[in-house]
């Protein structure tokens, strides 16, 4: 998992339904979950799903004319990657650092500060 490359946004997109929906899931699901919103044919899914079969982020049976397909890949594990990678590439693995950065660029609320002090004093135990 280590060698896992990031996903291009549209490949992320199809991921994001896959991991929501119960497997298998079919291109006609993709179809109608997400290509209307981004215009996409027929094609241009089917091409991204064989994408991802390649990175080896699905598996894909044929049943009769249709494929299925299955992620190889948890949504947990793809998000702890890459916010691992995003840590050291950003912020030096420095939690103030993201805090800060989070701060500056929106002002938490009273209830996410509560929140978030609750939250660290629980992993502290």
């Amino acid at each position: 998992m280590e060698n896992m490359k990031r996903l291009p946004d549209a490949e992320f997109e199809i991921m994001k339904v896959v991991w929501e929906k119960e497997s298998p899931i079919t291109t006609a699901m993709i179809m109608e979950e997400i290509g209307d919103k981004r215009k996409w044919k027929a094609p241009t899914v089917l091409t991204l799903m064989r994408r991802l079969v390649e990175r080896g982020f699905l598996r894909t049976e044929k049943k009769g004319k249709e494929r299925t397909y299955y992620p190889l890949i948890s949504k947990e594990d793809y998000l702890e990657l890459e916010t691992e990678k995003f840590m050291k590439q950003y912020h030096k693995n420095s939690f103030l650092s993201l805090v800060n950065t989070l701060y500056n660029t929106k002002e938490p609320s009273e209830k996410e500060l509560d929140e978030l002090l609750k939250w660290a004093k629980e992993r502290r135990k």
